[in-house]
């Protein structure tokens, strides 16, 4: 049976059997949210003083049924990372703001980060009906480096733009974008610096040394960000929300690689790469890199390799998925000048992609 997920705790059986009935609605596919929806939602909120929101899909369908507080709610995990670069998810969000509030920015970085097809906030007014309609989609790359556009409706019952149209329009732009901009077989890079000594000009001066190391592995540089910290955060090195801005950034750019001037932590690299769902690097794998692709000796392709086997070896015992984006898929950071890519076999997949035996015995 399905069920609603977040602040559920306190609830009336009679609010609970209320959200229970969500499922039976549905909207047409040409709608953001049809009234009857949105009233059924509004009159949750004014009762619990909760915002309520709901997952659906292109058919119209609810998917998930959400509860939040008075002022945010937290999705259910539909992977955090981006759905791709040209598609969107095929869900939209619509949930409630209980002060009729606009789209904060938590909504429009979820709208973003989770490439939704739409997010949506009904306001709801002092006797529980619903009342004004925000909502944001995506927009493809621009010259004013927007991510989003913004539209108020004053009235849930005015009419609304057609939903699949724009949503298949929307699709067909970025599509087109796409193509543009993946000119080449260039990787492309956002560079990350952080200056923990508040020395800025030693750090922009870091920062362009690594842009001409990045040039020189054959990466393409698109965005570069730098921010100054105190301490180093020990999960992300930058700050949270700078790693959302980055994730932004990244984004709107095509980007494929994060390369940060930093040596990361094996724990950092896995929760960077896991909040970015991009390939992560170091300025020691970068230079690695280079040296990979100019060894010409034997013995010098072999120092390169066990060099780079050494460096990965903690990231292996910490297999994960941003593990195999820069193993499996080579490119910067994953190749070698012999072979420096992961085995690939059943055996190795189920040994969580730990180095061949001969390699260990080589590492010592």
């Amino acid at each position: 049976m399905n069920e609603p997920t977040g602040n559920v705790l306190g609830l009336k059986p009679s609010e609970l059997k209320h959200l229970k009935n969500t499922w039976r609605r549905h909207v047409s596919v040409h709608e953001i949210v049809s009234p009857e929806l949105a009233r059924h939602l509004t009159e949750f909120s004014a009762e619990t003083n909760r915002q309520v929101g709901v997952l659906l899909n292109r058919k119209g369908n609810v998917e998930a049924v959400i509860v939040g507080n008075a002022h945010q709610l937290e999705l259910p995990d539909i992977g955090r990372a981006r759905a791709g670069q040209v598609r969107l998810r095929g869900l939209r969000l619509v949930h409630t703001h209980l002060k009729s509030e606009p789209l904060t920015r938590d909504d429009l970085t979820d709208l973003a980060l989770l490439r939704l097809d739409l997010v949506a906030a009904i306001g709801v007014k002092d006797d529980g009906l619903p009342g004004v309609l925000h909502y944001a989609h995506l927009l493809p790359e621009n010259a004013a480096g927007e991510l989003w556009r913004t539209e108020t409706l004053p009235n849930i019952h005015d009419d609304m733009p057609d939903f699949m149209a724009t949503v298949n329009a929307l699709e067909d732009e970025l599509a087109s974008a796409t193509r543009a901009r993946k000119i080449g077989d260039r990787e492309r890079a956002v560079l990350v610096a952080v200056c923990l000594d508040q020395d800025r000009a030693g750090a922009e001066s870091s920062l362009a040394e690594l842009k001409e190391l990045a040039r020189t592995a054959g990466v393409e540089v698109v965005d570069e960000l730098l921010q100054m910290r105190r301490q180093a955060d020990p999960k992300y090195l930058i700050g949270h929300g700078k790693l959302d801005e980055l994730n932004l950034r990244g984004m709107q750019k095509l980007a494929e690689v994060l390369i940060f001037d930093k040596d990361l932590s094996p724990s950092q690299a896995r929760h960077i790469g896991e909040a970015t769902a991009l390939k992560v690097l170091d300025r020691t794998q970068l230079i690695l890199d280079i040296f990979a692709q100019r060894a010409s000796s034997g013995d010098g392709k072999l120092q390169v390799e066990l060099a780079q086997l050494k460096y990965l070896l903690p990231r292996l015992v910490q297999s994960d998925s941003s593990l195999s984006r820069l193993s499996g898929g080579g490119g910067v950071g994953g190749r070698g000048p012999g072979e420096t890519k992961l085995d690939r076999s059943p055996a190795c997949a189920r040994s969580h992609h730990l180095p061949r035996a001969e390699d260990r015995s080589a590492l010592g």
